[in-house]
């Protein structure tokens, strides 16, 4: 069993899919959907061009690692490395994480209501 546990007045319950779940329930039609914002330009990231003109300018270097689903970016000054799916339509919350938790001051994820 998949999911994310979602705590709501005392009461835990397994959303399997946390980005087709109404906010509230008092907003029915709305999404939520997860989006990585770069915080400096507040700007959100809307493809692989986007994202890989700013984590150029962070230090970061397209990884030559010839992979036709994987796009990889690696920082000389550290060991850490990005990987991320090369369709940007299977780019998932768990690969913005990645994103934030390399690059903390710099990128957020953020929800962003649609109808």
């Amino acid at each position: 069993m998949s999911g994310v546990w979602v705590f709501k007045n005392g009461v835990a319950r397994l959303v399997s899919n946390p980005l087709m779940e109404p906010i509230d329930s008092g907003e029915r039609g709305i999404l939520r959907k997860k989006v990585l914002v770069h915080v400096p330009s507040n700007q959100i990231i809307s493809s692989y061009a986007h994202l890989e003109a700013k984590l150029l300018d962070l230090g970061w270097e397209r990884y030559p690692y010839e992979e036709p689903d994987l796009i990889q970016f690696h920082k000389i000054s550290s060991v850490d490395l990005i990987s991320l799916p090369a369709d940007f339509t299977r780019f998932k919350t768990i690969h913005m994480y990645d994103i934030v938790v390399k690059n903390r001051s710099f990128f957020e994820v953020r929800d962003f209501s649609c109808t």
